[in-house]
């Protein structure tokens, strides 16, 4: 069974790529999770711009986690490029799905993503040990 187990065995070793696979995973849960809420209650769309920066914030610290604890060592550093790129790459598809331009909430939702993959790699770095 060991030898079948080694084959199909698929692990992303790059700190990086690993923690924003898990932040995209997050991402679209708290994106299911929010359109629910929407399709069940009377909220309005323009009544959830907290909640998803509440939900990116999260996705970034699980991915700051992930990669801080696959790094094994500077931890805020592997955290922060997570959500750098995480953030980017948000702000590149608004741009090219919605053409949207960048604006105050574009730049303060790339300061809390940068900012809780550091807090999530500082996590992370400690969970390992």
């Amino acid at each position: 069974m060991e030898p079948i187990r080694r084959v199909f065995t698929f692990r992303i070793t790059n700190p990086i790529l690993s923690g924003l696979l898990y932040s995209y995973f997050w991402m679209f849960l708290g994106a299911l999770a929010l359109s629910l809420l929407l399709w069940g209650s009377g909220l309005a769309e323009d009544d959830l711009s907290f909640y998803t920066f509440l939900v990116h914030a999260v996705a970034a610290f699980i991915g700051g986690c992930v990669s801080g604890k696959r790094a094994g060592n500077k931890g805020w550093y592997y955290g922060c490029l997570t959500g750098l790129v995480y953030g980017i790459t948000l702000l590149v598809i608004g741009f090219l799905a919605l053409d949207s331009s960048l604006s105050f909430g574009d730049l303060t939702l790339m300061a809390t993503v940068f900012a809780a993959g550091a807090i999530g790699g500082m996590f992370g770095v400690n969970l390992k040990k």
